[in-house]
């Protein structure tokens, strides 16, 4: 009897995980919707950051881009599917080159190459 108990305490541990990586996963989704709607459509490419996850990045049909942090990998590519956008394998060829960057990317960028500040902190 024990036993039944504890199998049954452990099943509704699972479940509840379950059903929170699924809600976590449908966050993510609607957040690429919400993005893909803002920016006249999405694509993204997914990257594995090691324990921290996958990172995804979106870029827009207008050329803005942001991106989001998923907890894994797995979780990253059912959020992309579920989001119904296309996914490349590399971040390079057209999905860069619809990248648009503004006057805050360019600034930064040239900071960090001739060994300024980063994002104009400090000065």
């Amino acid at each position: 009897m024990a036993d039944t108990q504890v199998d049954e305490k452990r099943d509704a541990a699972a479940d509840r995980k379950a059903a929170g990586l699924a809600r976590q996963t449908a966050r993510l989704a609607g957040r690429i919707q919400a993005f893909g709607r803002e920016h006249g459509g999405a694509e993204a490419q997914l990257a594995y950051i090691g324990e921290r996850g996958a990172r995804i990045v979106l870029v827009g049909e207008d050329g803005g881009w942001g991106d989001l942090v998923a907890p894994s990998y797995a979780m990253a590519q059912s959020a992309v599917e579920q989001a119904g956008v296309t996914v490349h394998e590399s971040f390079d060829g057209d999905l860069a080159a619809k990248v648009r960057t503004g006057p805050y990317e360019w600034k930064r960028m040239a900071g960090i190459q001739l060994g300024g500040s980063r994002a104009g902190a400090g000065g």
